[in-house]
């Protein structure tokens, strides 16, 4: 990584807590080690174990965080209001050119707001770091279902199994234990990001309600959407939000579902994070959130397609 690099992560950091600054979102700081894990089946976490005396009797096994999610969330559910944070997380297994086990995410809360207002917001941040690196774009936003209908002329909310993988024909694929959501995504990674303009910031809205992850479900029958949006800068997927799930009950039952695709995958079950559905129960506000990996962020602004240009030291070098 090159001096400019450092002094371009510098600037960027700048700009982002004097853009929540002038808003009025609180910065904040939560644990990176927890006693709860992330149970989504597509993430790995680390863990550690604690030697020290536990006088309260918890958990000696510890969790690094993928995100500070369930953490910021239990401070809005305690009444801090608007909020965000800007610090390291980790996932195991993802280490290459665009990954690195350990890096910085931007993540941050809205009071009353939905996705189409929190899309907005995340694209007005995006726009001003990229002015950073003298570029500006064009911004386009569309549904999930008419990304899909303009590319291949089906509904992905309805199509038979058999008119997603046929796209995909030419992949050379194996179909074994992938499920319809696997093949929606490899459409996406394989069909969809390779051809989206590098000087477009594209927000795709509303997906199916089988990808919600922790955002609410929206309408009913054919009409429902998970309240959930993604922004793409080229190939690039910069940031995904949610107008958030705040019913308990719901998000244990999903947590609990990760589980069984954990299990049917031969992949570990992951302790649920109690203290964060007890926050939920005691009442999450209405709120939209997102997360940003900002090392994707400035690769965009480097014009690199390679995360170890704008660290310190990756992965193997640490």
């Amino acid at each position: 990584m090159s001096a400019d690099a450092l002094r371009l992560r510098a600037q960027l950091y700048a700009t982002i807590r004097n853009f929540f600054a002038t808003r009025g979102v609180l910065e904040v700081e939560t644990p990176i080690l927890s006693a709860g894990a992330n149970t989504e089946p597509n993430i790995e976490s680390f863990s550690t174990r604690f030697n020290g005396p536990l006088p309260d009797g918890g958990a000696r096994r510890r969790w690094m965080r993928t995100s500070p999610e369930f953490a910021l969330k239990r401070l809005l559910a305690a009444g801090v209001g608007d909020c965000y944070e800007l610090g390291r997380v980790f996932r195991d297994g993802e280490a290459g050119r665009r990954h690195n086990p350990e890096f910085t995410m931007l993540e941050w809360y809205r009071i009353g707001w939905n996705h189409h207002d929190l899309a907005e917001e995340t694209c007005e941040l995006i726009a001003r770091a990229l002015a950073l690196a003298g570029r500006s774009l064009r911004r386009e936003i569309t549904t999930y279902r008419a990304l899909y209908q303009g590319a291949f002329g089906v509904d992905p909310f309805t199509a038979p199994l058999e008119a997603l993988m046929a796209p995909l024909a030419d992949h050379g694929i194996r179909s074994d234990g992938l499920s319809r959501d696997d093949w929606l995504d490899l459409l996406m990674t394989h069909r969809l990001q390779p051809d989206f303009d590098e000087d477009t910031l594209l927000t795709i809205i509303d997906f199916p309600p089988s990808q919600c992850a922790l955002a609410r479900i929206v309408g009913q029958d054919g009409d429902a959407v998970a309240a959930r949006y993604e922004v793409y800068l080229g190939a690039s997927e910069l940031a995904n939000g949610y107008h958030e799930l705040t019913d308990a009950s719901e998000q244990r039952a999903r947590f609990e579902n990760d589980n069984r695709r954990r299990r049917t995958r031969g992949q570990r079950e992951l302790p649920i994070d109690e203290a964060f559905l007890a926050a939920l129960d005691a009442g999450l506000p209405d709120c939209a959130g997102v997360a940003l990996g900002i090392e994707r962020l400035l690769m965009s602004m480097h014009g690199t397609d390679d995360i170890a240009d704008v660290m310190a030291f990756a992965f193997d070098q640490a």
